[in-house]
């Protein structure tokens, strides 16, 4: 199955938690905090959107940051993304 997003949705997939500190010390699963880092994995058409015309900023592939209470949880096919609005991302990670 594929998750095609509408208007301005993005599915992303979040990127795996640290297992350990900088420091070296290894956190238990419920220790660890959930990034707010993730892969975009489909981009919805953008257009007019609550009255408003939209244009999709991010572009599948890229790393973003989104904010920390955003979206909506989906698990598909064993996996588990988070379909957010466009808003809710707040940078695009470049290295």
């Amino acid at each position: 199955m594929k998750l095609r997003p509408l208007g301005d949705k993005v599915v992303l997939k979040q990127l795996e938690a640290e297992e350990t500190t900088k420091s070296g010390i290894i956190l238990s699963t419920k220790a660890q905090e959930k990034p707010q880092e993730a892969e975009v994995i489909a981009v919805g058409p953008g257009g007019i959107v609550d009255g408003k015309e939209v244009v999709m900023q991010v572009k599948k592939g890229e790393k973003v940051i989104y904010s920390k209470y955003a979206g909506t949880e989906v698990k598909l096919d064993g996996e588990e993304f988070i379909v957010v609005r466009q808003s809710d991302i707040v940078a695009v990670v470049e290295k």
